[in-house]
């Protein structure tokens, strides 16, 4: 049961550490630091949208409208840090 669970582990800090790139990426896109002219910036950027969006579409059909601000990243990283904190808990009762 213990290496399913750190396989999962593994999985939630992949997913996190995904949605981290994605954001500060469409931060330096957005102020002009990089931009989707550079043939490696324009692969990247598409391939973690292809990845992430089906996953914030979800989240932001119960959301609220807010704008201009999108909040499916803080929910999809807070979700993250919740499932991680449930699988941390349960492993350790594991043990025992």
């Amino acid at each position: 049961m213990g290496s399913i669970a750190m396989i999962l582990l593994m999985i939630l800090n992949l997913a996190w550490w995904v949605c981290i790139i994605h954001i500060v990426m469409s931060w330096l896109i957005n102020f002009d630091v990089i931009n989707l002219r550079q043939n490696f910036v324009r692969s990247v950027w598409y391939g973690l949208n292809n990845l992430l969006e089906p996953i914030y579409g979800r989240i932001r059909s119960f959301l609220p409208n807010m704008g201009g601000l999108d909040l499916a990243p803080l929910v999809f990283l807070l979700g993250i840090a919740a499932l991680r904190i449930v699988i941390g808990n349960n492993m350790a009762g594991a043990y025992y």
